[in-house]
């Protein structure tokens, strides 16, 4: 009795129709996906600087609410310290290896 997968073939152009594919189905490539993400923490950013000078000048802004734009701005500047962490890390392991 014959594996169904065994006769499952793929060809390596087939791989590459593949991956383009996926790459258009999702809308960019992690480039883009890092950029966005870049983009919102600097948006959070300056939500959170806007709401901490609406509380010092007195203009109404609750201190609340500038408190946790302060602490998302915070959360998302962190997690994007450690994905760099991680590319970073990854880079070096990838420059170390012998080919």
């Amino acid at each position: 009795m014959s594996s169904p997968v065994s006769s499952l073939r793929i060809l390596p152009a087939e791989i590459q129709n593949l991956d383009a594919e996926s790459t258009a189905a999702s809308g960019g490539g992690f480039a883009d996906t890092l950029r966005g993400a870049m983009e919102e923490m600097g948006a959070l950013s300056s939500q959170a600087e806007s709401k901490v000078a609406g509380v010092l000048t007195g203009n109404g802004t609750d201190v609340h609410s500038a408190l946790i734009a302060v602490e998302k701005a915070d959360l998302s500047f962190q997690l994007m310290m450690q994905v760099r962490n991680k590319i970073v890390s990854a880079y070096q392991e990838i420059s170390r290896m012998q080919f």
